[in-house]
């Protein structure tokens, strides 16, 4: 299976043009549209159920009459509100509204509470501006009429490039959207107002969405498995590479820890934790498949890598916010050893954007800040901190910086420089607990060794750190992480 594109708006709009210039017209897109959002319908109704259909003023109510006609000849009792006037439709949207018998109402006043069922049929992807006046009354008593809502494409008031509600938005329990998901089917908060979006096919083609976009995906096993590692019956540990994880000092040894054991069960053949003098017994005391290695500064750390069997670096988590991190750092890219920075060694760049930006020019790099330490890092980089897309913000900072990015949460978007992007889902409110972003800078490390590229093995490790996260549940630790990879690489794997 291939993995699942996700289609910007003004690449939707592409997509349709081109499938209507291979012979298909738009009133018959329209119509397979209008047919798929009925067919859903019917599954959520009884039979001579009532239903309420919003329609508004573009191609999104010209859905909404197919809809509505579809649904009044099965039988159903359906009334239709119209933003604006029919006078005012044009095109396939106006077409679509000829076949429809019934009465138009004003949208605003439609007796939302009265539905067993309310079609949102309002606005599609073309939204560019807030709600306001009978659009943004409509939506209010939509919500409030605590009524099922199936949306047409996407909830009424989502800004479909970026997932922000446009100063209200229609929350759905069951969205339709049609030939691929949309941003903000994805991203947060849309995704929560969306329900469960179901993607239904009306004719354009796989071919037509990738020339239109092919950039930007949904992050699931199918964008990256087939590159995951799989050890051979005649391979050793030297073959699945060693990841090198930077200590901090004495009381700051635990974050470190948690990366290594990480990058050990997601597959590295050998870890090695480089502790500074003073850290050393303290590591040893927990320490027994991962080995230890005194690393005193810079000069430590580049005497170390003189030894090229370690291929993949960890710098950052509890590691010191101070010049010493940054010289670490430039040392590892000098190296060009893979390398994974977070925490620490993003925040002791805060404003030196540009300075990593040299570093990486030689090491493929991930860097995995959460928000905070992405508005730090960037900070005198405001045409990267400016879009209101989190897609836009993380495709620009790699494309900067040369890095692939992770820009977490629970929408984490992995962006790699040469513009592919991808959205994770599968996240956990329980990965919200201290050292779990160690632990997912250890997996993308881990891989990394094994010879992923940088894309594939931040995509990957989100992933399985998500659901190794999600497999536990209430109660998780950072220290559990780890010794849940096995299970999600056996159903991976298997």
């Amino acid at each position: 299976m291939p993995p699942e594109l996700i289609l910007t708006p003004p690449d939707m709009k592409q997509a349709d043009a081109r499938t209507i210039e291979s012979g298909i017209s738009g009133i018959e897109l329209m119509r397979r549209a209008g047919r798929a959002v009925a067919r859903a319908a019917a599954e959520m109704l009884t039979k001579e159920a009532r239903v309420i259909v919003a329609a508004g003023p573009g191609q999104n109510g010209g859905d909404g009459f197919i809809v509505a006609t579809l649904l009044a000849e099965q039988g159903h009792r359906v009334s239709l509100g119209l933003l604006g006037s029919v006078e005012r439709l044009s095109g396939d949207a106006a077409l679509a509204a000829k076949d429809w018998q019934g009465r138009i109402e004003p949208v605003e006043t439609l007796p939302f509470s009265e539905a067993d069922l309310i079609v949102d049929a309002l606005f599609g992807t073309g939204l560019a501006r807030d709600l306001d006046g009978a659009a943004h009354l409509a939506v209010d008593r939509m919500n409030a009429s605590g009524r099922p809502v199936l949306a047409v494409d996407l909830p009424s008031g989502l800004d479909g490039a970026t997932g922000r509600v446009r100063g209200i938005a229609a929350r759905a329990v069951r969205t339709v959207t049609f030939a691929a998901r949309k941003p903000c089917h994805v991203l947060m908060p849309g995704r929560t107002f969306c329900g469960r979006v179901e993607v239904a096919d009306i004719g354009i083609g796989r071919e037509i969405l990738q020339a239109v976009g092919g950039r930007l995906f949904a992050n699931a096993p199918a964008l990256w498995l087939h590159k995951l590692p799989r050890p051979e019956l005649g391979s050793h540990k030297y073959d699945r590479g060693h990841t090198l994880v930077l200590s901090g000092g004495a009381t700051r040894t635990g974050a470190a820890r948690l990366a290594a054991r990480a990058a050990l069960r997601i597959g590295s053949g050998l870890v090695t934790v480089a502790s500074p003098p003073e850290a050393l017994g303290v590591n040893a005391a927990h320490l027994t498949a991962v080995m230890l290695r005194g690393c005193d500064g810079p000069e430590g750390l580049h005497h170390i890598l003189q030894d090229r069997r370690l291929n993949a670096l960890v710098l950052g988590p509890a590691l010191g916010v101070h010049s010493g991190t940054r010289a670490m750092v430039a040392v590892a890219a000098q190296a060009r050893r893979s390398l994974v920075l977070d925490a620490d060694a993003l925040t002791s760049f805060e404003g030196l954007a540009t300075e990593l930006h040299q570093a990486f020019r030689h090491a493929p790099t991930v860097l995995t800040p959460h928000d905070g330490e992405f508005s730090r890092l960037f900070k005198d980089h405001p045409d990267l901190l400016d879009p209101d897309s989190k897609i836009e913000r993380a495709r620009r900072a790699a494309l900067y910086t040369g890095a692939v990015v992770v820009l977490k949460g629970p929408d984490t978007v992995i962006a790699a420089p040469d513009g592919r992007v991808a959205v994770n889902e599968n996240g956990t409110p329980y990965l919200g607990t201290a050292g779990s972003g160690d632990t997912l800078s250890g997996i993308i490390a881990g891989l990394m060794a094994q010879g992923l590229p940088a894309f594939e093995a931040a995509s990957a490790g989100v992933w399985i750190h998500a659901e190794a996260g999600a497999s536990f549940g209430p109660g998780l630790i950072a220290e559990d992480l780890a010794e849940l990879i096995p299970g999600v690489l056996r159903g991976l794997l298997n």
